[in-house]
């Protein structure tokens, strides 16, 4: 359904490159923390790389925007991670994360929560909360997104739990208050706000009757959104800021949701051939071709073909440290001055130290020590050349894979993680308990389903309408 080469409409192709703002986002305190997020989300590649979404959602952005004359800077993103989050800096940076996207259904929806985001600069609840000073807000948000010391979209830490579950009930109806206005002046229905806070309270139902977690978006509602008086009364009374006829859409939201990437197969770590992939990490190791790799959850294992007696290759991640430099980090913390040969090097950008290690005790025949610096964490990387094996050769195995040691990038998690959303035409007698058993989710298919299709928790699909399944 979906074409890469798709042509936009002008106006998405204006909105690519554009930066809008909002008025009263520029005070002393508040300035700086988005942009300075988005640079470290583009130093670990943790932007959804995919020019047709973010274009889609700054030209909705653009239109709310225009329509209600907001004055100041803005700037729009997708995190690729598959939580349901979405969140606003003070400083006018707002990021929506994939996860979020997939579990919408209409274009309404989505403008209905970069609405609500817009609203709380707007509202300016950041500075009324007096998160920054409170909460340390920055650092702990780029722990849990960026640095890879928990999974990436787990912010219920305690420095970041309510900046991203919630302003507390009166700022978030005054967030709902300003989308539907919002979304009225641009010529949405505003009752897509609360249908696409509905979707959300149902994804989040389903995830607390699973694990009891706590609340990740909006965060609000005991009961269903539909059924919340004040809400409903908040964003209905801009129904009469309507325009006689609603606007044409942006662009094709069902064709865009075609082809999206779902879920993250490689939060945990996954091997595909001889390559493994950390997404929270953001780490991609390449092992010698036709090696056979292993996760076995603290290590990456690589084997030759021959075993062990041909040589071994493993990678361990060592966390962060009082040491400044990979070789301080072998000499100072991990006591070994017993290497000989070192050699410092950068490695696709990260300091690294690779030397040569007595063998001393062992059939190995060359023994060689690694470790790489990434964003605050050394990796350990151990070569073993066994009795059968031709030292020279494996000496230059394990450089290539000490070289291949990188960031990983959206192209990487597009490969290692395989699923995507296809869009389907709902047939008569189609049941999600069957369109789970075709699907590539592994847990829970036929409730998720429901779940990424407004369907939670007892609904099925209606014969001729657009239905996301996962492949």
């Amino acid at each position: 359904m979906r074409s890469w080469a798709r042509w936009f409409s002008p106006f998405l192709l204006a909105a690519i490159l554009a930066v809008v703002a909002v008025s009263g986002t520029s005070s002393a305190s508040a300035a700086g923390y988005g942009e300075k997020l988005l640079a470290e989300l583009k130093k670990k590649n943790g932007l959804y790389d995919d020019p047709e979404w973010n274009a889609y959602v700054r030209a909705i952005a653009q239109r709310i925007l225009d329509t209600s004359k907001i004055k100041g800077e803005f700037h729009f993103n997708i995190i690729d991670d598959e939580t349901f989050n979405a969140f606003a800096t003070p400083d006018g940076y707002i990021f929506f994360h994939r996860g979020i996207i997939a579990s919408l259904n209409s274009e309404g929806e989505l403008a209905g929560i970069i609405g609500h985001e817009i609203g709380h600069v707007v509202g300016r609840h950041s500075k009324r909360q007096n998160r920054l000073s409170r909460l340390g807000w920055v650092a702990g948000l780029l722990g849990s997104i960026i640095t890879g010391t928990g999974a990436v979209g787990d912010l219920a830490s305690a420095t970041t739990a309510t900046v991203t579950s919630g302003f507390g009930r009166e700022l978030e109806l005054e967030a709902d208050a300003y989308g539907g206005e919002f979304l009225a002046k641009a010529g949405y229905n505003p009752m897509s706000m609360i249908d696409g806070i509905q979707v959300l309270k149902d994804r989040e139902l389903f995830e607390k009757s699973k694990t009891n977690a706590v609340p990740r978006y909006h965060g609000l509602f005991t009961s269903h959104p539909k059924n919340d008086k004040r809400l409903f009364e908040l964003v209905m009374a801009n129904q009469h800021l309507m325009p006689d006829e609603l606007a044409e859409p942006v662009g094709d939201f069902w064709e865009l949701m075609d082809g999206l990437v779902y879920g993250d197969e490689s939060a945990t770590g996954l091997v595909k051939g001889s390559t493994y992939y950390h997404s929270v990490l953001r780490i991609v190791v390449e092992f010698p071709k036709d090696w056979g790799v292993i996760n076995t959850g603290t290590v990456i294992e690589g084997g030759a073909p021959g075993g062990s007696k041909d040589g071994l290759i493993t990678v361990q991640r060592q966390g962060g440290g009082k040491a400044k430099t990979p070789k301080a980090y072998l000499e100072d913390t991990l006591k070994r001055d017993d290497l000989t040969k070192g050699e410092e090097l950068t490695v696709n950008s990260y300091p690294a130290y690779v030397a040569d290690a007595p063998v001393t005790g062992s059939d190995s025949k060359l023994r060689l020590i690694s470790i790489v610096l990434k964003d605050g964490d050394f990796y350990l990387l151990k070569g073993d050349a066994g009795p059968n094996a031709d030292p020279e050769v494996f000496r230059a195995q394990f450089r290539k894979t000490l070289d291949s040691f990188r960031s990983m990038t959206s192209a990487d998690a597009r490969l290692a993680n395989g699923q995507t959303i296809k869009v389907i035409v709902a047939e008569p007698g189609m049941t999600y308990r069957d369109l789970a058993k075709k699907s590539s989710i592994k847990r829970d298919g036929e409730n998720i389903l429901r779940v990424i299709n407004g369907d939670h928790p007892y609904g099925e699909p209606t014969a001729g309408d657009y239905l996301k399944i996962v492949e």
